[in-house]
């Protein structure tokens, strides 16, 4: 059985823990019976051998298992990882969803979204990077009652990202340490609006609307700060024809999107003035996580 899950960028500016999106850049898993259980992992975190002594992934794929099959079971895992690890894209949400659904998947047990992504809330608190892993395209989510309620939106082919990957990581949680204990009314508002005006823009394919709407005042400066660079990376790629820049999830890897005509130029630009950053191109995924049998 082979599950794949999306890469995610969330907060897109002004939609702190609820606006996210996926890149069509995926991890793997084969999962196979086995006698005795084994794991194999290649791609990022490949030379990282705490992540084959204590993967998450396994814990919360046996703990499911067990739970819904009452028995344990020996598999193997073969893990194919593109997603970067502590980038700001989304990788432990990758992990906690793909989990889950192998758990399903491997106990034939139907695979309803919804209840995987409402179980994935258990590790994961905030919605805006598991609910693009799961259900992919751009979303908006909100959390009542241990739910997830969302509204999704396919991202059009004619539309790229470019995601700029510097050569250190921003820690999430020194990040959110950084952030205000308090707001301003105004700063307040100001994130309100934008934020609606963002998932107005994308609901309604309102693409110039995207570079005024994605401003935010409630935590990329803040998080921005800890690499300065990032504030060059943003103003070159808006100079350059990026409909929006920011940074995705607590950073360090900056989210651009543009027009699939003004990749080339965008790309060309950021790598001439960033030669020690990653810097790519790839479609967005509308479709989440995925099993094939």
């Amino acid at each position: 059985m082979k599950v794949t899950v999306p890469a995610t960028s969330a907060n897109l500016g002004p939609g702190f823990d609820t606006l996210g999106l996926a890149l069509n850049i995926r991890n793997k898993v084969i999962i196979k019976p086995a006698k005795f259980k084994s794991v194999s992992l290649k791609g990022e975190g490949a030379n990282n051998s705490k992540l084959k002594d204590n993967n998450m992934f396994i814990n919360i794929f046996n703990d499911f298992y067990e739970n819904l099959n009452e028995k344990k079971q020996n598999f193997r895992f073969e893990f194919f990882n593109e997603i970067p690890l502590s980038r700001g894209l989304g990788s432990s949400s990758a992990v906690i969803v793909s989990a889950i659904t192998s758990a399903f998947a491997i106990s034939d047990k139907q695979i309803d979204k919804q209840r995987i992504l409402d179980l994935a809330l258990s590790y994961e608190s905030h919605p805006d990077n598991i609910t693009p892993a799961v259900l992919g395209g751009f979303t908006v989510a909100t959390v009542k009652d241990f739910e997830v309620s969302f509204l999704k939106k396919e991202i059009p082919s004619y539309l790229k990202a470019v995601v700029v990957i510097p050569n250190r990581p921003i820690s999430t949680a020194l990040s959110r340490k950084t952030l205000p204990f308090k707001y301003s009314k105004e700063d307040t508002t100001f994130n309100v609006s934008h934020s609606s005006m963002l998932t107005a823009a994308f609901f309604s394919e309102n693409w110039d609307m995207l570079r005024l709407a994605s401003e935010d005042r409630m935590h990329q400066y803040y998080r921005m700060k800890q690499m300065p660079e990032l504030f060059a990376v943003q103003k070159v790629a808006k100079r350059n024809g990026a409909l929006m820049s920011t940074l995705s999830g607590s950073g360090s890897t900056f989210f651009n999107l543009v027009h699939e005509q003004d990749v080339k130029k965008v790309v060309g630009k950021l790598r001439e003035n960033f030669p020690h950053f990653k810097i790519f191109s790839c479609d967005f995924n509308n479709t989440g996580v995925e099993v094939e049998y």
